[in-house]
């Protein structure tokens, strides 16, 4: 950002202009405009016509009083030069706004000056010049125009120009320094009580280090232009932990969070949300090993819970939902289809002494019977078996490709040991970072850390 100059500054630094610069105002400028008398008593071409000379030959006044066709014009083109650079002049010295147009200027005039000697010496060709003319002196209009209103359009129409950028009394600082530099171990505070310790780069968090919130929490691990980038371990105040992968700044790859009610779950991330395949293990005692989806359960998964019953089929939105097989623990068995957690469509109950109901649920609750059921009457309005035995087909196919789901134990422990070593690296750089702000001439290499 420019920043306004003293009055002592002006004129000793104007190696340019910012490129947003507009001129509202011609400018001043220091040296004084020559007396035009001067200029003009001081051409030799008009010097020489309206001075003659007292003593002559009398060869030369002969010539002077009768002077030929080529001589007269000669001494007029001289006055026609003459002219132009005193016009030049007059341009250049009263509106100064016009200098950077001088040579365009100049161009322009000395092309009319070229068509005026081609029209002389070939007059059949004055038609076509005229018109060649005519469309130049439109051009060179419209280009002066736009040279006028130049200064006043917007910054992306004009020229460019490179930007000059003022500042007083600071000086650049020297790269990798511990203090005001921008790259090497340095300890932050910042306004709302957040520290860092670690590496900085571009002034930002770079590299290793951690970052302890004032009310929060901490985090140690990898940093890429001041995010979490990499692996790292978060810590919060009330107990919970996440150790695993980071990108943007959000939780993304393999990982484990352990909540501070006593929850964990293991497995895949994405945009700081579990999503993919992962364990959550409860306080209780209940597992969940399946599919996520934002946050929530979604998918196929099996689910044991700490009464003793298993389920495992399908889920949708964090409930069971679609065809799916639940165990009870005292022996008994429904496969079939449910809905938002309940028994509902098509189905068949097994009790523990191998007696089944089958036919069609509504809220948990058997609705209408199956035409083969032997508990209840045949019903004109009986489900066909035959459609009941195919729900507990799909019902025991999800149930199989529940337990089939992909294995993510190893690739969570390798991202958590990724985690600790880049926990253990950030413990480092923030030891090293307060080595160099207590004692600047110390060599930080020779610290050590244990390893956690």
């Amino acid at each position: 950002m420019h920043q306004k100059k003293s009055e002592v500054q002006i004129g000793i630094e104007s190696t340019g202009i910012s490129s947003d610069f507009i001129f509202n105002q011609p400018t001043h400028h220091t040296h004084k405009r020559p007396l035009l008398t001067q200029s003009l008593s001081k051409s030799p071409t008009l010097y020489q016509l309206t001075h003659t000379p007292s003593s002559s030959s009398p060869s030369n006044s002969t010539q002077s009083q009768s002077p030929s066709k080529t001589d007269y014009f000669h001494n007029r083109i001289q006055l026609l030069l003459n002219r132009i650079h005193l016009l030049a002049n007059r341009i250049h010295f009263h509106l100064p706004s016009f200098r950077g147009l001088r040579f365009h200027v100049t161009i322009v005039i000395l092309s009319f000056f070229l068509f005026y000697l081609i029209i002389v010496f070939f007059p059949d060709s004055f038609l076509l010049l005229l018109e060649f003319v005519s469309a130049a002196s439109a051009a060179g209009g419209l280009f002066f125009s736009l040279q006028l209103a130049l200064p006043r359009l917007p910054s992306s129409i004009r020229r460019f120009r490179p930007p000059v950028f003022w500042a007083v009394g600071r000086k650049k600082q020297k790269q990798g320094s511990s203090y005001g530099g921008s790259s090497g171990f340095r300890e932050q505070v910042y306004s709302n009580g957040d520290v860092y310790q670690g590496e900085i780069r571009k002034g930002k968090c770079w590299g290793s280090g951690v970052y302890y919130y004032s009310m929060s929490g901490r985090y140690e691990g990898d940093w890429v232009d001041g995010k979490y980038e990499g692996f790292g371990v978060e810590t919060w105040a009330r107990g919970s932990r996440y150790k695993g992968q980071f990108k943007m700044g959000l939780r993304h790859g393999f990982g484990v969070y352990r909540f501070y009610t006593g929850d964990v779950y293991a497995g895949e991330w994405s945009n700081g949300q579990s999503h993919g395949y992962g364990v959550h293990t409860c306080d209780d005692g209940s597992k969940y090993v399946g599919e996520f989806r934002w946050g929530v359960k979604h998918g196929l998964g099996h689910y044991h819970f700490r009464n003793g019953d298993t389920y495992s089929g399908e889920y949708f939105a964090d409930k069971i939902h679609g065809f799916g097989v639940y165990r009870f623990a005292n022996g008994h068995l429904y496969e079939g289809t449910w809905h938002e957690g309940r028994r509902q469509g098509l189905g068949m109950y097994t009790f523990r002494n191998w007696e089944t109901q089958s036919g069609h649920w509504q809220n948990g609750v058997l609705d209408v019977p199956s035409t083969q059921n032997a508990t209840y009457p045949v019903s004109p309005v009986g489900v066909n078996h035959s459609r009941v035995l195919n729900a507990v087909q799909e019902a025991r196919r999800a149930a199989e490709k529940a337990y089939d789901v992909a294995k993510v134990d190893e690739r969570v422990n390798r991202a958590v040991a990724a985690a600790n070593r880049a926990a253990n690296a950030a413990r480092l750089a923030a030891l090293k970072a307060v080595q160099k702000q207590m004692h600047p001439n110390v060599n930080t290499q020779s610290i050590r850390v244990p390893i956690v």
